[in-house]
């Protein structure tokens, strides 16, 4: 039985609560994996993380950024099959389901590589009389999604 734990400050953490959830593979009804239910202190955890590694990503240049995001394309492409797979198996996805999902899920990968040029803001000269306007995107901090369960791979 596969046990999925937590990823936390960039390593894999085994859950502390005691209490797991059951993964089923909606194609056979079967329990497939147990998934660990996260403790208080493991969610502040996660969120200290996320925290202390925000003030550096926000301080590293676009180009850097989109660096990151381009490896991380270059992964789940390489792992392309295998993440289908994986998918089919968690959410009772076909097998070209589950690869589009993940297609769907890369380009959204791509246009994050476009920080660069999303990053750059806009101005406005003479929006009325004395009043120019401006924009300025930063990254302002930490935020957590809950994201649906039917297309995980997208978003």
């Amino acid at each position: 039985m596969r046990d999925i734990g937590h990823f936390i400050g960039g390593k894999a953490v085994k859950g502390t609560s005691g209490r797991s959830g059951d993964v089923f593979n909606p194609n056979t009804g079967e329990v497939q994996a147990k998934v660990a239910l996260a403790a208080k202190a493991e969610v502040e955890q996660a969120i200290a993380n996320a925290a202390a590694a925000q003030p550096g990503w926000a301080a590293t240049n676009p180009q850097r950024r989109a660096r990151v995001m381009f490896k991380f394309l270059e992964l789940v492409q390489k792992e392309y099959d295998e993440l289908a797979t994986l998918l089919s198996a968690e959410h009772g996805k076909v097998f070209a389901d589950a690869k589009g999902d993940i297609q769907r899920g890369l380009e959204v990968v791509e246009f994050a590589c476009g920080i660069p040029h999303l990053l750059k803001g806009e101005y406005s000269e003479g929006a009325g009389p004395g009043i120019d306007l401006f924009s300025v995107r930063q990254p302002l901090g930490v935020v957590a999604g809950i994201t649906p369960f039917n297309f995980p791979a997208m978003v």
